[in-house]
């Protein structure tokens, strides 16, 4: 199957990309801010439904909005310091929204999805609760997408541009 150049190039970089270890020490460094953001998310979310008395849409847009900014300033310091300069920018703060977006995409999907493949007398009968499978399963489904997006797109190097030197640190001939 043959996919348009610009998926095409976007696969060719993703398989390699999850496969390197430099990689899986920012995916991890991703995940604890991502852990972080969860609970930045629910305190918010909280004040603003309990304390507030916003509807729920509005307090989980708010919350969600405070979280992922918090989540690009965090990831340009230290995850991808070395892509992004430790430098924040509107543009890229905007880049790393929508990409965030698509990974709300896809956990909402994905708990859609796990709910409708397990009927409902199976999840009686087993005691499990579909839509809480679908939750777990759905925040490992948005991870995958979130980093690989923020990884490849949002904090990529780009071609004839160098990396620039990360302020305090030494210059990278001297390391």
């Amino acid at each position: 199957m043959q996919f348009p150049a610009p998926i095409d190039g976007f696969l060719q970089r993703l398989l390699p990309a999850w496969v390197d270890r430099s990689i899986l020490a920012k995916a991890t460094c991703f995940a604890a801010i991502g852990c972080m953001n969860a609970a930045i998310h629910v305190a918010v979310f909280s004040v603003g439904y309990y304390l507030a008395g916003f509807p729920i849409v509005v307090a989980n847009v708010i919350a969600w909005c405070v979280a992922v900014t918090n989540s690009y300033v965090m990831n340009s310091l230290f995850t991808f310091a070395k892509e992004s300069g430790r430098r924040l920018s509107v543009k890229a703060h905007l880049t790393f929204a929508l990409t965030q977006m698509a990974g709300l995409v896809v956990n909402t999907v994905t708990i859609y999805v796990v709910v409708w493949l397990i009927p409902a007398a199976l999840a009686k009968a087993l005691g499990i609760d579909p839509v809480l499978i679908g939750v777990i399963v759905a925040i490992g489904a948005a991870f995958v997408v979130d980093f690989s997006l923020s990884h490849l797109i949002v904090f990529r190097r780009r071609d004839g541009h160098p990396r620039t030197e990360i302020p305090g640190e030494p210059p990278r001939a001297a390391r």
